[in-house]
């Protein structure tokens, strides 16, 4: 494939940013605040961890092709994560989330203003990579 375009480039690096704060948050609710991760946590992060890799080999080998497998997992990742936010937050499915494992899935260690969770953060993260890949591919092509 050809060279990047700046604004190619400055997405892939947007894209790894974003990839690399969602880790460096998982871990830090982990190891730090010693939050135990519940089983739909646990794929979440097999979904994101991925992503620091995959963006950034993308970006220092200035590479669009390499990326696509982070679209993927994305779009899986905001799946997950909705589902994960809805047992945590809907009534209906709240049962379903308290047999999930060691610790239950719909239990919420952090509520910030009301709405904002764990799962809600990964879904934010997930969405921001999915949409600036999108911007990225459009990018791409344009050239």
């Amino acid at each position: 494939m050809g060279k990047l375009t700046k604004k190619a480039e400055n997405l892939l690096m947007l894209i790894w940013a974003q990839s690399f704060i969602a880790l460096a948050g998982s871990l830090f609710y982990s190891e730090v605040m010693g939050y135990v991760p519940c089983e739909l946590c646990w794929y979440q992060r097999i979904l994101m961890y991925p992503l620091v890799i995959i963006y950034g080999m993308a970006a220092i080998k200035k590479e669009i092709s390499i990326a696509l497998p982070g679209l993927i997992l994305s779009g899986i990742g905001m799946v997950v994560s909705t589902y994960h936010y809805l047992v945590q937050k809907l009534p209906a499915l709240q049962e379903a989330g308290g047999s999930c494992g060691l610790v239950p899935c719909n239990f919420q260690y952090v509520n910030y203003f009301g709405f904002i969770t764990i799962p809600f953060l990964a879904g934010t993260a997930f969405i921001i990579i999915f949409v600036l890949h999108l911007m990225l591919l459009k990018e791409s092509r344009r050239k």
